[in-house]
């Protein structure tokens, strides 16, 4: 007797076949969050300028101040306070929402599974930068992300939140005392809220560079919902990330 065709295992992934890479929903969110992002990053400049506190150095010594005052008259950044407020708060409710959306789909619609590391994460992350650069030749795990991705996109989750807890104890120190208290008082909340902004374009200049790396495919999937995949993706892809391509 002949097992039924139900029984037979899915084909493997072959190089070129197109396969579905981001849900609508996710595309969407993506592509929502980045102007926010930007706004956010811009607008929230504008209003550091007013007190820009932050430097590196030691005691009255300063190799490097938070920023220079070129930095903010070749992007016109200075004296637009109360703009930068008003935009930095508008914008900020915006990017909170998209966020939750962004959240609350990956848990309804179980992308959370292609999302959240595993206990192997670390060390896979670790193989993959070694793959990118060119100093280990076997390429990691692949699935819809690979594992350097899924610590970096969980991250990015992570900080957001930060991101929105420390903003609303910066706008509302009075009113929201106890998140104050909560993240060890207004200074540190601050600096907080500070640093990730810096995390952020950081996250934003490595993320283009290893967009532009990983070529036109890997954007187009960005776009359109689904990719084709190389050689060594097509060798390390899980059966279960195969599926056929949604409409855009």
């Amino acid at each position: 007797m002949t097992p039924s065709a139900s029984n037979e295992p899915p084909p493997p992934a072959e190089p070129g076949r197109a396969v579905q890479k981001h849900p609508r929903a996710v595309r969407w969110m993506h592509w929502v969050n980045f102007p926010l992002l930007a706004v956010m990053i811009w607008s929230g400049l504008r209003i550091y300028w007013a007190d820009d506190v932050y430097r590196i150095g030691w005691g009255g010594w300063t190799l490097f101040a938070f920023f220079p005052d070129g930095f903010y008259e070749v992007l016109d950044l200075n004296r637009h306070l109360a703009r930068g407020m008003a935009y930095h708060y508008f914008f900020g409710w915006l990017f909170t929402i998209n966020g939750i959306l962004y959240v609350g789909y990956t848990v309804v619609s179980g992308e959370w599974r292609h999302l959240c590391p595993d206990r192997h994460a670390l060390r896979d992350a670790w193989h993959t930068a070694l793959h990118d650069l060119h100093l280990r030749k076997t390429p990691p795990p692949q699935g819809r992300y690979n594992a350097a991705q899924r610590l970096t996109y969980v991250g990015i989750i992570i900080m957001g939140a930060g991101s929105v807890l420390t903003g609303l104890a910066i706008y509302k120190p009075t009113q929201l005392a106890w998140l104050v208290t909560l993240l060890g008082g207004y200074t540190f909340a601050r600096t907080i809220h500070f640093v990730l902004t810096l995390l952020y374009v950081a996250f934003f200049v490595v993320h283009l560079a290893q967009v532009v790396r990983a070529g036109w495919s890997n954007f187009w999937g960005m776009v359109m919902g689904y990719e084709r995949l190389k050689p060594d993706e097509a060798a390390g892809l899980a059966d279960s990330d195969t599926e056929p391509p949604e409409a855009p």
